[in-house]
């Protein structure tokens, strides 16, 4: 399933329609979220990878084929190295990611930005990672508080970042 166009929704919109929902379906991440990407606003369908302080698994994550999904990494909020840089970025680009969430740090903010992808991250830190082969994929996490699952559905805009169960209509 590919994700919709970034044209076709609205974070305000999908709040207003969901701000009753009690039911945990519709989640709002708090607006810590820096826009590093090339493009502003995305969605499609979860993917996750839960590391700290090593991208080994993300490399993996954006080598493979995206499908219009968007990769919501737990990097458990670490401000202290990079998950995400340029090279990953283009390679996310190039294998039909629709954006990375990065729960840490990025870098390389020229090549993001130039990269056709969504990226959005706490922050920016020069610093790469250690490869030590560690993390999980596909696996429940939890960003800021807020719980996200593969197979929910992301929507990023300039407004916020919401995450649902299932797909939503615009």
């Amino acid at each position: 399933m590919t994700a919709p166009s970034s044209a076709a929704f609205s974070t305000c919109d999908f709040c207003d329609a969901h701000k009753g929902d009690d039911s945990g379906a519709f989640r709002v991440l708090p607006p810590v979220f820096q826009d590093l990407g090339g493009v502003a606003a995305f969605s499609g369908p979860v993917s996750t990878v839960k590391c700290f302080e090593d991208n080994t698994l993300v490399k993996a994550a954006v080598d493979s084929p995206g499908n219009g999904r968007v990769l919501v990494v737990d990097g458990g909020g670490s401000l202290r190295r990079a998950l995400v840089g340029g090279n990953l970025a283009a390679a996310a680009a190039r294998n039909g990611w629709a954006g990375v969430v990065v729960d840490g740090c990025v870098r390389d903010i020229a090549e993001l930005r130039a990269a056709s992808v969504g990226i959005r991250a706490l922050a920016l830190m020069p610093l790469p990672t250690e490869k030590r082969n560690e993390g999980q994929r596909d696996v429940a996490v939890q960003i800021q508080g807020v719980w996200v699952r593969p197979g929910d559905w992301l929507y990023a805009d300039a407004d916020g970042i919401v995450v649902s169960a299932g797909l939503l209509s615009a």
